[in-house]
């Protein structure tokens, strides 16, 4: 029931003296009427507010510290790590900025633990991952794909097939001897059928670098056709490995690359550079086509099996003509009977593709410049500087096989998108070198060797020893400095209330740390201590985080440096679960 409000009640009761009178005193005919009663009504009562609920300031706390958050995982998807260390350290630095603590409120302390625990984990991606010495993800090679089909099914050749193959050779003159038989057929079938959109796929990519084999080919000499072959051997993916472990467009076995000239060491893998496994492709084709007397067939068999397989089956069996060696199955393997075949049936429908009813679309060549290198830089660092996801970094230098530049190497040219080279440039002369790549690096000491060190840094001696350009077995000498192929901390040290700080004295060489005992704290989690450290000659923010493992953003965050410089002497408060200090040679 509604209860009418002082107005409508006072009109009511004005109505019911009104009607009160009539009801009293009757009129008589005689009598004049009343003037009617006019009632105006009354005015609309504004409705009452509802109460406006008071903001939440730790849910809005919460949600902006959120925000920060995802907004560190996009940059972190995109390779931008410094980018992403800022906003995931700025997702608890607004907790724990906050009146109420990151750490003392209910709410913010859960919230506050949920999000270490999600960094916790990205950066044991990041260990697994992309730590700057895990080799990057490779590709299946293009023979490899054809092989697993050809095993099972390869079609036998139409009447349409072989009357559109005739007189396209008819039509075309090839620089390689390209025969009408079955096998041919039979792969130009098969190609036009099941493989169509593997080979147009390949053809469209292999756009981009086709004008850069045929002029390498034609400065040799070699049959243009020739150029086709990365078709068939990785559909001219720069990062395709087989199982057998060959690698690149041209496909090169880590053996033979090496005796034409190619590089391969812990940081670089020429096999991946399309123009330098081109020119290596070149000098070894033509090696192949003299050993074999101008038989391209027989030199494209060796290609595939080895010069000494081809060899030994062309002694064992008499014959020269590789389509009577592969007639039968005594002498050669079936991946290298079927290999020429497969390449002259490619070369066939490179030629003329739309004949074969073929559709490319081009994939333009990425354009770049190149930038000197002095010092070893992680590729993240520089997809930072040009804005662009580190993918595009590793797309432009293939032949690095890990995230970072050579340690070792005196200088190294690395492609960057064009029009970004003057921005890396300045970028290098203003970044603290030691900063550049996040390396760790180890001083031997006495007696030490590579497998003692590999023991107690937990990582793998080969490694360790390619990684320094080092035989396995190789001796050490006391005060030479190593790399350590382990990923550096990735992300922010956390910073809850503590006790007054203490100075602890420190050495930036970061192999005995002696922990200094704290008393226990309630919870799941060890409470930071905070430590003063005393700023040494030669010192940088990159190598106190090394030791105190953290991040140069976090100490940068906590002593409220707004540039990378430190001085001799100068006092830097550090948060960390254990106070440590590096023992003294």
């Amino acid at each position: 029931m509604l209860r009418p409000g002082p107005a409508q009640a006072g009109m009511i009761g004005a109505l019911s003296v009104v009607l009160a009178g009539c009801a009293t005193r009757v009129p008589t005919p005689s009598q004049t009427p009343a003037p009617p009663v006019t009632i105006v009504a009354p005015a609309p009562v504004a409705p009452t507010p509802a109460p406006v609920s008071p903001v939440d300031p730790i849910v809005e706390l919460i949600a902006v510290s959120t925000l920060h958050f995802e907004a560190g995982e996009r940059e972190l998807q995109l390779g931008h790590l410094t980018s992403a260390k800022a906003e995931f350290n700025r997702a608890l630095e607004i907790l724990l900025e906050s009146p109420p603590g990151g750490r003392t409120e209910p709410r913010l302390r859960a919230h506050f633990d949920r999000l270490v625990e999600r960094i916790s984990a990205y950066e044991v991606a990041a260990l697994a991952e992309g730590d700057g010495f895990v080799e990057q993800r490779q590709e299946t090679s293009g023979l490899d794909e054809i092989l697993a089909i050809t095993t099972f099914d390869v079609p036998a050749p139409t009447a349409q097939t072989a009357q559109a193959v005739a007189a396209d050779l008819e039509a075309i003159v090839h620089d390689i001897d390209i025969p009408l038989n079955a096998k041919v057929l039979s792969f130009v079938e098969l190609f036009t059928g099941r493989l169509k959109s593997f080979l147009e796929e390949g053809l469209s990519r292999g756009v981009q670098y086709l004008p850069m084999i045929q002029s390498i080919f034609r400065a040799e000499g070699l049959p243009l056709d020739l150029a086709y072959v990365p078709l068939v051997e990785s559909a001219f993916k720069p990062t395709a490995l087989s199982r057998a472990k060959a690698k690149g467009i041209w496909q090169f076995m880590r053996g033979t690359a090496l005796e034409n000239g190619l590089r391969h060491d812990w940081y670089i893998d020429e096999r991946a550079e399309p123009e330098k496994a081109t020119r290596a492709a070149a000098k070894y084709l033509k090696t192949l086509h003299e050993m074999f007397d101008g038989d391209w067939h027989l030199a494209l068999a060796s290609y595939n099996g080895g010069p000494g397989r081809v060899q030994r089956a062309i002694k064992r069996s008499g014959r020269t003509d590789f389509w009577k060696l592969a007639a039968t199955s005594r002498y050669l393997p079936r991946e290298t009977r079927d290999y020429v075949p497969l390449i002259l049936a490619a070369i066939v429908i490179a030629r003329n593709p739309a004949m074969y009813g073929f559709e490319i679309q081009p994939v333009e060549p990425l354009r770049y410049e190149t930038v000197a290198l002095a010092r070893a830089i992680d590729l993240r660092r520089v997809a930072e500087w040009v804005g662009m996801p580190v993918q595009t970094i590793q797309e432009l230098n293939p032949e690095l096989r890990r995230w970072t530049t050579p340690v070792h190497a005196t200088e190294y040219e690395l492609k960057v998108p064009s029009g970004t080279a003057d921005i890396v440039q300045a970028r290098l002369t203003q970044a603290d070198p030691a900063e550049l790549a996040p390396l760790n690096w180890h001083t031997v000491r006495k007696g030490e060797t590579l497998l003692s060190i590999a023991k107690k840094l937990k990582v793998s001696r080969t490694d360790l020893a390619e990684a320094n350009y080092l035989s396995p077995r190789a001796m050490l000498r006391a005060g030479q400095r190593l790399v350590i192929p382990r990923a550096p901390a990735l992300l922010v040290a956390t910073r809850p209330e503590a006790p007054s700080p203490v100075v602890v004295e420190a050495s930036t060489e970061p192999a005995a740390v002696v922990a200094v005992s704290t008393p226990a704290t309630e919870g799941p989690r060890p409470q930071p201590v905070p430590v003063t450290y005393r700023v040494k000659r030669g010192d940088t923010l990159s190598s106190i985080a090394r030791l105190y493992r953290t991040t140069v953003a976090a100490l940068k965050t906590w002593n409220r440096l707004r540039s990378n410089s430190i001085q001799v002497g100068q006092r830097l408060t550090i948060f960390t679960t254990h106070a440590q200090t590096a023992a003294t040679n």
